[in-house]
């Protein structure tokens, strides 16, 4: 057992007491604090996290996940996953430095990001870190000078016009660049070990990932010629982390057992790899935020100048949490979160045109518009789901503040998920006062072989 997760880091949700529960037992005992500020928290289901972990081994058996830290680097995601056994991709200094404050090992880290600072590519030579992205000829140039010994992966584009996201304008080599870069990778005694490559957030068409792995045979035959040792395939990410996303994992998943079998079939002597952030934590967080202020707005109506409880109305309620913060969603994701209401109002309750805004004093902070919602009030709790991925800011979490409050919960339905073959189980068990619904737990550990570089 690696030890990465402590009793007092969880709490396991006994059957009959949902998450759900749990949330509203929170909101409720916020409520009636009479000491300090009632703030925004999120209850996050680890065991969301493992079943997903199940899926990926159950659907892409050849392939050894990497958690991209920037997605959410919450203490309890990042201590579930690491004994899970992933290894993780991290995009700058203080990702890094922050897995190995947790214990994890060099070489289950790969520094990502096709552009890096001179200064943070000496920290990875520093402490070990061999395995880096690259995508150019200055890049290749910083890392010849200041990690000699690192092993690389070129990053490829290709068209992913079609994506949410679309990374290519940014990163990734073309691909009549990329035997240029591996020559002059060789001739300065650099290694490339490998391809990596990323269809864009948010790609609305599988076939991409079977283009990018095509592609990326025709590079491994570049550096065969070259004296590369090529030896590891990464998918990148872009696996949704939503039942009813517009692609199924499962349908990325068969593409790609389907383009490796005809590309790296098994026995090639690849390692294959997938970065993934959405996919583990978005439906595992899901949010609590109090309204704090609210105002009413009256509709014009032609020949009505009385003001009346039935007049048509709008409404804007104010959160404290906005776009520059746990919403940032709205920006990167051009979303529109739709609240839970914690109170069921009653059948006869009307409804009305709604907007919610962050707290920030300017007029760019809404968070949702058109909503219709019953008359809510100062200090009521609206629930966001699916609310894991790039709502919890690393930088906060390594200074050591946590701006918000996360709970973290486990079933025991989850606990007892069967596993593959590699499962290694430990479990050890600890109450709560007598008589609490709830108990604390340890996890599993679901150990990979270790990627050889």
């Amino acid at each position: 057992m690696a030890g990465y997760l402590r009793e007092t880091d969880f709490v396991m949700v006994e059957e009959g007491f949902s998450t759900r529960d749990l949330l509203e037992e929170l909101t409720l005992g916020a409520s009636q604090a009479t000491t300090g500020e009632v703030t925004a928290f999120f209850v996050a289901d680890l065991g969301a996290v493992v079943r997903k972990h199940f899926c990926f081994l159950k659907c892409l058996p050849r392939v050894q996940p990497f958690y991209a830290v920037k997605c959410n680097s919450s203490l309890g995601v990042l201590k579930v996953l690491a004994e899970l056994g992933l290894g993780f991709s991290c995009a700058n200094k203080a990702e890094m430095e922050l897995v190995q404050c947790l214990g994890i090992p060099a070489s289950k880290i790969i520094y990502a990001n096709p552009c890096k600072q001179i200064a943070q590519i000496k920290y990875a030579a520093k402490h070990g870190v061999q395995l880096l992205s690259f995508d150019n000829d200055m890049e290749l140039a910083k890392v010849v000078k200041n990690h000699p010994s690192a092993k690389l992966l070129l990053c490829i584009a290709n068209d992913d016009s079609h994506s949410l996201s679309c990374l290519s304008l940014k990163f990734g080599a073309l691909l009549k660049s990329c035997r240029p870069l591996l020559q002059t990778a060789k001739e300065s005694h650099v290694e490339v070990v490998g391809v990596s490559f990323h269809v864009g957030s948010g790609c609305p068409d599988p076939r991409a990932y079977a283009q990018f792995i095509a592609d990326a045979r025709l590079v491994f035959e570049m550096g065969a010629e070259l004296g590369h040792r090529m030896h590891i395939l990464d998918l990148g990410g872009s696996f949704p982390g939503v039942e009813g996303a517009k692609v199924r994992f499962e349908e990325i998943a068969s593409v790609i057992n389907s383009a490796l079998d005809l590309y790296f079939p098994e026995g090639c002597g690849v390692d294959i790899l997938a970065k993934l952030g959405r996919y583990y934590v978005t439906s595992a967080f899901t949010l609590a935020v109090s309204i704090i202020a609210k105002k009413e707005v009256l509709l014009d109506q032609p020949g009505r100048e009385e003001e009346t409880d039935s007049a048509p109305k709008t409404i804007t309620y104010h959160l404290d949490e906005g776009i520059y913060g746990i919403f940032n969603s709205v920006l990167f994701d051009n979303t529109c979160p739709t609240p839970v209401l914690q109170k069921k109002p009653p059948t006869e309750q009307p409804w009305y045109s709604s907007s919610l805004w962050g707290p920030a004093a300017d007029g760019c902070d809404c968070v949702a518009e058109g909503l219709w919602l019953p008359q809510l009030h100062v200090g009521d709790w609206l629930v966001f789901e699916n609310m894991g991925a790039y709502t919890v800011g690393m930088g906060s979490l390594f200074r050591g503040t946590q701006t918000c409050r996360i709970t973290y919960a486990m079933s025991r339905v989850a606990w007892r998920s069967p596993a593959g073959p590699q499962r290694c189980l430990w479990e050890r068990w600890g109450r709560w006062p007598a008589g609490h619904p709830l108990t604390r737990t340890l996890v599993l550990a679901l150990l990979l072989p270790p990627l050889h570089l």
